[in-house]
């Protein structure tokens, strides 16, 4: 059963990439960012009076409350999408997967964590072989383009930010207080400013665009985050941060399907190469080979 979670939230967050691309084919970016977390805040606010949490942060937690509403909600997911305009699917998956490795270097400037040789090997192989991918998958980093993977590339710094910040900040604030209540604001804030600065037409949002917000708003954050909480239970978080590892995998394939693109023998070589970097920065050889000697004797 854990096994097969594991991968329900592995397909979850690797068909979210497709479902971006597309809601922002008829929708745009601000007012698609408002309307997904407009429709997942109510799911999580019944999820949230079932388990009893509260909704509101700490009194002493309002500035990272708001850091959260706009750090890693609002700004984020806005970015994202406006990132799949320019950008496939699969590539905005591999792009995003380098977020642990933000998270470690924040990790060492805030938190005083200590960085392996292997770990910056594996961040130099992860981000050679993402250059190697935008260079060889034909993309010709326009403007627009190169806009495009600078977006999604700072939703990952951004997320990552709010995970360290998280750490030292919010340990303490349980997984359901911190989503439900800044989605819900986050959702709205985004939907007022795309209303003022879009002047989105509802009527000129497809059928298509509106089952993938839907299933991005319940399938994709509420299902996907109720399957992750219920795992993080089962299994230690180093195993579960694999999944930011795997999910690419599934997005490569289904954008892969769904654009109708090829996969070539390079995205498949860089990508296992990317993916083996970014690998190795959860799972460094020095402290593996520590513990093991520490075992041993």
């Amino acid at each position: 059963m854990t096994s097969l979670l594991f991968l329900i939230v592995c397909l979850s967050w690797g068909t979210t990439w497709l479902g971006i691309k597309i809601t922002v084919e008829s929708a745009p970016p601000l007012t698609a960012a408002g309307l997904r977390f407009l429709i997942a805040f109510p799911l999580f606010l019944v999820f949230a009076l079932v388990r009893k949490q509260s909704l509101l942060f700490p009194r002493e937690k309002s500035g990272f409350f708001i850091f959260v509403t706009v750090g890693y909600f609002s700004v984020p997911y806005y970015l994202l999408n406006y990132g799949e305009i320019h950008v496939a699917s699969g590539l905005t998956a591999l792009l995003f997967s380098s977020m642990p490795v933000f998270i470690l270097i924040f990790s060492a400037l805030f938190l005083g964590e200590k960085i392996y040789l292997s770990q910056c090997i594996g961040i130099a192989v992860g981000f050679g072989s993402l250059y190697m991918i935008v260079k060889t998958q034909g993309m010709h980093m326009d403007r627009a383009e190169l806009l495009g993977v600078l977006a999604i590339l700072a939703a990952a710094v951004m997320h990552a930010l709010c995970y360290v910040i998280t750490k030292r900040q919010g340990a303490h604030i349980s997984v359901i207080t911190f989503n439900t209540l800044p989605i819900g604001i986050a959702g709205l804030m985004l939907f007022i400013a795309g209303t003022f600065l879009e002047h989105p037409r509802l009527s000129d949002i497809t059928l298509r665009s509106w089952s993938a917000l839907i299933y991005l708003g319940l399938a994709a954050s509420v299902g996907g985050f109720i399957v992750y909480f219920f795992l993080l239970k089962r299994l230690s978080p180093a195993i579960l941060s694999f999944v930011f590892i795997i999910f690419p995998v599934f997005a490569v394939v289904i954008g892969a399907w769904y654009e109708g693109m090829a996969i070539s023998k390079n995205l498949c070589f860089y990508s296992a190469l990317l993916l083996l970097g970014f690998a190795i920065t959860k799972l460094p050889v020095e402290k593996l080979t520590a513990k093991n000697k520490q075992m041993s004797s």
